[in-house]
């Protein structure tokens, strides 16, 4: 059985947190920021279930959306935000309705070359990013392999963890010899997903309704259409 209890990350994380490399080797732009994921709790609450993402042809929203809080950036500094999406294993799944729980139902199926998400605000200063709520909302999640609109490219019944990644623009004429020190990345364990076409746990449909603000209309109608 597929278990979805994570032990839920920290509040905020630190640069080089999911990473293994040691902050000191890392640029000082980027070596002190900071992330905190917003609506922690709620996405807590989806965890516990076992979150699904629906994934479409023309390409779906994430609800929750995925938003950070960033500090610890140089404020005059330009940066570059982006996101992706890796696989948590080599495992396809299906979900058994008589348990109410997902299991293992083979080997993946082969994965579409992965692909970046940049925040449509990129690059900006590090006063911006810090100044308000980071919100990846017009990110979408699609099942079409030969995709053009840029969207990310997921396997429906495979499981995912969103990464977020901090890109220090660092003006220099060589700095792509230092590429390596001029990020961060951050991933929440509680934001990992099984993508599917069709709400398969009840109980995520439930609470998927009762937490968007934008599903009121769906609330007497079909949960699948959003």
């Amino acid at each position: 059985m597929l278990r979805w209890h994570h032990l839920s990350s920290e509040l905020s994380q630190s640069c080089c947190a999911e990473q293994g490399s040691p902050a000191w080797s890392k640029a000082p732009q980027v070596s002190r920021v900071r992330v905190q994921l917003e609506m922690q709790a709620l996405w807590q609450q989806f965890d516990q279930l076992g979150t699904e993402m629906i994934v479409t042809k023309a390409g779906r929203r994430m609800f929750p959306t995925f938003q950070v809080r960033i500090s610890g950036m140089d404020p005059n500094a330009e940066y570059v935000l982006l996101m992706d999406f890796i696989p948590v294993d080599d495992k396809r799944y299906r979900y058994a309705f008589h348990s109410s729980s997902w299991l293992v139902a083979g080997r993946a199926d082969i994965s579409a070359p992965g692909r970046m998400h940049f925040h449509p605000d990129s690059p900006g200063r590090g006063a911006q990013w810090m100044k308000q709520t980071v919100s990846f909302d017009a990110l979408k999640l699609t099942n079409n392999l030969l995709d053009d609109n840029g969207h990310m490219i997921l396997n429906s019944m495979h499981c995912y963890q969103p990464r977020f990644h901090v890109i220090y623009v660092d003006p220099a004429p060589n700095s792509h010899l230092h590429a390596q020190q001029n990020f961060c990345s951050f991933s929440f364990s509680e934001t990992q997903f099984i993508a599917v076409t069709a709400y398969q746990n009840h109980r995520i449909t439930q609470l998927k309704i009762a937490s968007n603000p934008f599903a009121k209309g769906f609330r007497t109608t079909d949960a699948q259409d959003w």
